[in-house]
């Protein structure tokens, strides 16, 4: 399906099959893991671990990604112009350290309110979820270095082996018989440290020295992609959070909640091996002012986003109820209806996802932000209303979802009426050259 999807779009260049195996193993190493704590756990502390894990998805992606994908940025850059990344590295690593470390701070000040809100009261799970930001913030560093340095075989063997790691060590877990919730929490620590070392000679390997960077060269736009990125993993995570918040002695319901969410995303997973190379042919388009080929280009993208969702939500909806009761060790409090939410908030969830992503490429970050903040806001509004609880929160994603992408397409449409930046007038603007993320990667591809 994957070489199918690759051909109609004719955009993955050579070197991107083990990113999209890498990712795809990323997404069942999920399925596992939370398999794994369901059978091992019971009450509130499989109730913890789950409104744990949405936690450190939400806040990791929401806070380091946009590192690594401002990293992409600037490493491809420096790699056109002939200069050196090792100074890149350097300050991006002491960025994210730092980020880490105030993420450290505001959890030992506020441990007490942070377990009783949200981890039921399991004060162990706060070091661990130090311990994962800590992970994850370091391998995305790497990754961004390895994407804009164009060695995308390590970049897929880091996704692979943080996934392979975590489907190894939940079931070494479950095997042995644990029963701790921080012991299954953990993985989410291990698992990412341990593919930043596999991958760091690799990442070393072309970063040597070159002139030191401005700090405007590395955040240009981070803090507007930030904003995007955490109100993007609000969206998709807000359910399981809010079950934990609304209903917070209803421990079967967050972990049905979870549990649902994670199933309905697996169009999301395999998206997300794609989006890389589908990104960087909207960027392409956007930067030599091709309006018809970035036109065509993102219905395409919508169109496989389309076909996607079905293809994902059909079988999620007919079976999905037995599924999550015998393969996730569910409990059984959500049927066909709830999952059909989940499932279309998934498929507008991935289109307001391509749309934002148009309008990065054309250089409306702060447009992109507007969207995603409209999407927050509708999803906060129906989820206040009168109602079951778990009615509100799975059409709240529906509708915030929705709100998300329309909110975008409409700027998308507006945007496609002006003029769309060239590479030429970008050169005269900016002495400094841009290039669109993944093109230095496309340029040079190295065997890791």
């Amino acid at each position: 399906m994957n070489r199918a999807v690759a051909r109609l779009l004719g955009i993955v260049p050579p070197g991107t099959h083990l990113v999209i195996g890498g990712t795809l193993t990323l997404g069942v190493a999920s399925y596992i893991q939370i398999a794994a704590a369901n059978h091992a756990l019971t009450g509130d502390p499989r109730a913890a671990v789950s409104a744990l894990w949405s936690l450190i998805m939400t806040l990791s992606l929401g806070l380091f990604f946009p590192v690594e994908q401002e990293l992409t940025r600037v490493v491809a850059a420096r790699v056109v112009r002939g200069q050196g990344v090792l100074p890149v590295l350097r300050r991006a690593t002491g960025v994210t350290l730092g980020m880490i470390a105030a993420i450290a701070l505001l959890l030992a000040l506020a441990a007490g309110p942070t377990a009783r809100l949200f981890l039921h009261g399991q004060t162990s799970l706060l070091w661990t979820f130090a311990a994962a930001m800590a992970g994850m913030g370091l391998v995305y560093v790497t990754r961004g270095v390895l994407a804009g340095l164009g060695r995308f075989n390590a970049y897929g063997v880091s996704l692979g082996v943080d996934g392979a790691l975590r489907i190894v060590l939940a079931l070494a877990l479950l095997v042995c018989g644990v029963h701790a919730a921080w012991a299954f929490a953990l993985v989410l620590a291990v698992a990412p440290l341990g593919a930043m070392l596999c991958t760091l000679p690799a990442t070393l390997r072309d970063c040597l020295p070159g002139p030191q960077m401005a700090w405007s060269e590395l955040f240009q736009n981070t803090g507007l992609l930030v904003g995007s990125s955490l109100l993007a993993q609000v969206v998709v995570n807000a359910a399981v959070i809010t079950a934990g918040l609304v209903a917070p002695h209803d421990s079967d319901l967050q972990v049905a909640v979870l549990n649902a969410g994670v199933l309905c995303r697996v169009p999301l997973f395999v998206f997300g091996s794609l989006q890389p190379t589908l990104m960087t042919g909207l960027s392409t388009a956007a930067t030599q002012g091709d309006r018809a080929g970035f036109r065509q280009l993102l219905v395409r993208t919508c169109g496989v986003v389309g076909a996607l969702g079905l293809l994902g939500g059909i079988p999620a909806v007919l079976i999905g109820p037995w599924l999550l009761r015998t393969l996730l060790g569910a409990p059984g409090v959500l049927g066909s209806a709830d999952l059909f939410w989940f499932s279309a908030g998934t498929m507008f969830y991935m289109l307001a996802m391509v749309v934002g992503q148009a309008l990065v490429a054309m250089g409306r970050h702060r447009l992109q932000l507007v969207g995603w903040a409209v999407g927050t806001a509708v999803l906060v509004g129906v989820a206040c209303v009168h109602g079951s609880f778990a009615v509100r929160v799975e059409v709240s994603y529906f509708l915030g979802s929705l709100a998300a992408a329309l909110t975008m397409l409409v700027f998308i449409m507006r945007s496609q009426g002006q003029r769309m930046p060239s590479a030429a007038a970008d050169q005269e603007a900016d002495p400094e050259p841009r290039v669109p993320p993944g093109a230095g990667a496309g340029r040079r591809i190295s065997s890791s």
